[in-house]
């Protein structure tokens, strides 16, 4: 058993849970010489909570959060995201549920360099079939603090500026499910700083569940719940 894991259990319903895995496995690899990478991952997430994911390198903390985000499907076990299945459905119906429903702020920013700010947070949307996704995502960038920016190109931002449209963009279609993997990690303090601020205000207001992967104590301070992986199994599981 899980440190933690039964206390939380019981504390969590089906209905409470954005996320729910059970013994879930991610094995990497050939039949030959397979990599073991998630050993049984036992995991309830409540719904509008903020957790942290911390460990060491090779722990298996960024394979985890893409199994949880749709990215990658995993070996074996049962999870539920978001009220779907995510177990039993192959890349195309992931990528379908992922729509709206989950937003991904990563290290790298990931923003398209022939597009502007407000191209780069309103064109997701504009895929997914929203007729007013151009008002939205300018809103959004009014609300990190960008409305000055909406034309300006990645490249005519500061690091901490494209971190800025990276929330934008994950949070503008009001997913239920945030996940942010070292959100900090390209900025310097200070600017890391007002980035933490600002993904956990936007989160509150928007009432998504957050988890976040992160090496950074300050950030896993602003959590409710830290999860500390080793070895790809959940080592410990501390509630504030």
């Amino acid at each position: 058993m899980q440190p933690g894991s039964a206390c939380h259990r019981s504390l969590v319903t089906n209905s409470q849970a954005a996320i729910s895995a059970r013994n879930l496995t991610l094995t990497l690899g050939t039949s030959e010489a397979p990599v073991e990478i998630l050993r049984g991952i036992d995991l309830d997430i409540e719904r509008g909570s903020t957790v942290a994911l911390l460990g060491p390198s090779g722990s298996g903390k960024s394979s985890l959060m893409a199994v949880l985000s749709g990215l990658e499907r995993a070996t074996g076990g049962t999870l539920q995201v978001a009220g779907e299945d995510f177990a039993a459905m192959d890349e195309d119906a992931l990528a379908h549920a992922r729509r709206g429903r989950i937003g991904i702020v990563l290290q790298a920013f990931h923003l398209l360099p022939t597009m502007t700010a407000l191209e780069n947070v309103a064109t997701p949307m504009e895929l997914g079939g929203d007729s007013d996704a151009q008002e939205r995502a300018k809103a959004e960038l009014e609300a990190v603090g960008l409305g000055h920016r909406l034309d300006h190109y990645p490249q005519q931002l500061s690091g901490g500026e494209q971190q800025r449209v990276a929330i934008a963009r994950a949070l503008a279609p009001r997913p239920a499910l945030v996940f942010a993997d070292e959100p900090t990690g390209n900025l310097d303090a200070a600017t890391g700083h007002e980035i933490v601020e600002l993904l956990f205000s936007r989160r509150a207001e928007t009432g998504a569940t957050l988890l976040v992967i992160t090496h950074d104590p300050e950030l896993a301070q602003h959590c409710e719940r830290v999860l500390q992986l080793g070895d790809g199994r959940i080592a410990s599981d501390v509630s504030k």
